[in-house]
């Protein structure tokens, strides 16, 4: 990783713990604040509603900037309603500063992901993305079970100023290390927005909230599946999610690796494969602990090795809407989580158990599969027979 790009890493890893270290501490925050298990669980959904809506928004008013200026401004944002979460004093404030500290997330990743790719060198565009989103890898692998123990064991507070920390070193290393460069929008909002009026933007983006949310299905019910059918100690749990997190950082690697050498649609469609088989393999063999560890390292791969080939195909279609592009790429992925969680809980319903989540998940990513294939057939073979 380069000086260059080190600063948006520092800011991925900042909105990763953010993101995901109030899973670990809902009864933490649910005990302070007075409210249940599951109303507390609204500050998860509050901060993904917040990514989703202001990751077209923010990127539509801020474009007609210089990217570095508006880098710093989505991290100033970012680290103080981040900050004003350590000090909410009810649920409604907390829930109000969560959807507020979502809002930069997706706008920050729209704009970083193309400035990543003009910073790149030539024919290392994935890879420069990839490294852009080692943050939120090793957020999953070091931070977050970190910043979940001291909010644990002192008070949950700690976790949001923690984050609060991290992005105030962001906006410092923004300023000192990252070059400026021209303003990234060359049409105006109105042809930008164009792109979006076509299918195959909207393909795109169904193939992330759907094919993507295959992984979220497993995801979301991880820990139940490891105590109940695997039969894992409680506390054993936290340990398990750092080597998940371990396989992001390979697959974070490897996904920009493979980007760069072959067709990025191609590339999703072989890791989206890989995923089905991985998720069925979960379903089946999750009674065992030595094959579920394996697998949560596997499918911890998969899970983030999809991020830089998808970037690639939006930036690779949207041409002079790459910046939007990205943004709404994060919305989608929010949209995915949700969908996963949603869907992969619906067997929970008629009381089957924890492994049938990752047979979803399984399901959902062979419809991702197919709409790769569907992309390659109606618009980049018929790209080439023009050419």
């Amino acid at each position: 990783m380069t000086k260059q790009l080190f600063p948006l890493a520092l800011g991925g890893l900042g909105i990763g713990t953010t993101e995901f270290v109030i899973m670990g501490l809902l009864p933490d925050v649910a005990n302070d604040i007075g409210v249940s298990i599951p109303i507390a669980g609204h500050l998860i959904s509050a901060y993904a509603f917040g990514v989703v809506i202001g990751a077209p928004i923010l990127v539509a008013l801020s474009a007609k900037f210089p990217p570095k200026n508006v880098l710093i401004a989505f991290m100033l944002l970012f680290t103080f309603f981040n900050f004003l979460s350590t000090i909410a004093p009810d649920y409604n404030t907390l829930m109000m500063t969560r959807f507020l500290s979502g809002l930069p997330h997706g706008a920050f990743f729209g704009v970083g992901t193309v400035v990543a790719s003009k910073l790149a060198k030539e024919g290392k565009s994935a890879q420069a993305i990839a490294s852009m989103f080692t943050g939120l890898t090793v957020a999953n692998l070091a931070m977050v079970p970190f910043v979940t123990y001291i909010g644990h064991h002192y008070h949950w507070r700690y976790a949001f100023a923690i984050v609060s920390l991290i992005g105030l070193f962001t906006i410092l290393f923004l300023y000192r290390n990252l070059p400026k460069q021209k303003v990234l929008r060359t049409v105006t909002l109105k042809e930008e927005l164009e792109f979006f009026k076509t299918i195959k933007a909207w393909h795109i983006l169904l193939i992330v909230s759907i094919g993507f949310g295959g992984l979220f299905a497993w995801f979301s019910y991880i820990a139940p599946l490891l105590i109940n059918v695997s039969n894992f100690e409680e506390g054993s749990i936290s340990y398990i999610m750092v080597i998940a997190g371990a396989g992001m950082v390979v697959g974070n690697i490897l996904g920009g690796a493979l980007a760069d050498k072959r067709d990025p649609m191609k590339v999703c469609i072989f890791l989206l494969s890989c995923l089905v088989i991985a998720l069925i393999l979960v379903f089946l063999f999750s009674s065992s602990k030595i094959i579920s560890i394996i697998l949560v390292f596997v499918c911890g791969t998969l899970a983030i090795s999809m991020g830089a080939p998808i970037n690639m195909v939006m930036l690779n279609n949207a041409k002079h809407s790459a910046m939007l592009g990205a943004a709404f790429l994060q919305a989608a992925f929010n949209v995915s989580n949700s969908l996963g969680a949603f869907f992969g809980g619906l067997p929970l319903f008629f009381d089957l158990d924890y492994n049938y989540p990752s047979l979803v998940g399984a399901f959902m990513a062979i419809i991702g599969v197919i709409l790769c294939l569907l992309f390659i057939k109606n618009y980049q073979e018929k790209d080439k027979s023009l050419n």
